[in-house]
């Protein structure tokens, strides 16, 4: 499939990109509020599409109904005024119920795209790529994939992030310029490959 980098706006882009080529899922999806705004559609990596649905359903199986009784235990315990156990129980349901509408929302806009059926030489959503730092040649080894998936600890860089806005459309053996606070940084790109 095609991915369309995530924009701030994608008003107008119902029916296609800029090129005027057909948007992935079949168009963005309408905004919230009437807005006359459309939402873009959110990339997901399979495997954490399926992780959201795990949490979902442990939030509203597990999660939910333990806190409704917290809630109504402390009610019992009189004035809600001053009563911790009650406000501490009314902020984890906000927390949780937030959390639930945030998942939902996600799966919503979704697009999910099997990594494992992407192929090719240039770099986009999905792909795993090695870049060497040219100041220290230091090696560093990248996912692209969407912002809700985005972690650096196991390595998975939104594609909205600087670099990989500069690594997006390369191939291997290319080389890249990424601004940060510190200054401009030079990589050279080692391999490319979606897995």
């Amino acid at each position: 499939p095609r991915f369309f980098p995530a924009r701030a706006r994608c008003a107008g882009l119902a029916g296609g990109g800029d090129d005027g080529s057909a948007h992935p899922g079949g168009g963005a999806r309408a905004g919230e509020g009437g807005s006359g705004l459309l939402a873009c559609p959110i990339p997901l990596i399979i495997g954490r599409q399926k992780k959201l649905l795990e949490e979902l359903k442990h939030l509203k199986t597990v999660e939910r109904p333990i806190i409704i009784k917290a809630i109504a235990d402390a009610r019992s315990n009189g004035d809600l005024s001053e009563n911790a156990e009650y406000h501490a129980a009314r902020e984890k349901q906000s927390f949780i119920e937030g959390r639930v509408a945030e998942i939902e929302s996600t799966i919503a806009q979704a697009e999910i795209i099997d990594v494992s059926k992407l192929s090719g030489s240039v770099i986009k959503f999905g792909a795993s790529v090695n870049i060497i730092n040219l100041e220290d040649n230091k090696e560093s080894k990248y996912q692209l994939v969407g912002e809700v998936e985005a972690d650096i600890e196991q390595k998975k860089i939104s594609v909205t992030s600087p670099i990989a806005r500069a690594l997006i459309g390369k191939k291997k053996g290319d080389y890249i310029e990424v601004s940060t606070p510190k200054g401009v940084t030079s990589y050279e790109i080692k391999s490319v490959r979606f897995k």
